[in-house]
């Protein structure tokens, strides 16, 4: 799959607000940090169309990208950030919920880990609550970059260990900083939205 437009469609803070448009969606999630706005900046090769934020716990809306004129990457907002408040965590939990549990036009998520850490217990329930509700899952373990090369097989060990992950399952190392996996996380998303 090549991106020949990308452009910021809109940011929704409430389920009735989404676009009400049949095109086919890809949702990003994963913890505050994990690199979605890097990831999407660097899939879609522009270097501002998400804002990426050092401060954990920025995104609190539903952000939406129209790519190729044809379907939608939508972020949603990084879970288990420690400094926001148990309500507003729970509100946006709810939120992030309903998005995948109705919303018609998702093909499939992504969900983004570092791979400098093993996953939490909120990579792990929303890895089980994917698969429970039987929605297709791409696992991409940001951030390659940080760690050496031979240390990898180790990290990637980890994830695959804690997520009880199939041999057969993919999960695509990546790095913004040197678009080590772009192509990968391209061809994955492309199969996605052919189901």
């Amino acid at each position: 799959m090549i991106i020949k437009s990308a452009e910021f469609k809109g940011c929704y803070a409430d389920f009735k607000q989404l676009p009400n448009e049949n095109l086919p969606e890809i949702a990003l999630v994963g913890r505050s940090n994990v690199g979605k706005s890097s990831l999407i900046n660097k899939v879609v090769n522009r270097k501002n169309l998400a804002k990426s934020s050092s401060t954990p716990g920025k995104t609190r809306t539903i952000n939406y990208y129209l790519l190729n004129q044809a379907w939608n990457m939508v972020d949603l907002p990084g879970y288990g950030y420690a400094k926001v408040s148990k309500s507003e965590q729970q509100k946006w939990g709810r939120f992030i919920e309903k998005y995948l549990a109705e919303r018609t036009q998702l093909k499939g998520v992504i969900q983004l880990l570092d791979i400098r850490h093993e996953p939490t217990d909120n990579d792990r329930l929303m890895q089980e609550w994917l698969l429970h509700n039987e929605i297709p899952i791409l696992i991409v373990a940001t951030k390659a970059d940080k760690i050496s090369r031979g240390a990898r097989s180790k990290h990637l060990a980890a994830i695959r260990r804690v997520l009880q992950l199939p041999a057969d399952q993919s999960l695509i190392c990546f790095s913004a900083e040197n678009g080590e996996g772009v192509e990968e996380v391209l061809n994955a998303i492309e199969e996605l939205l052919k189901d």
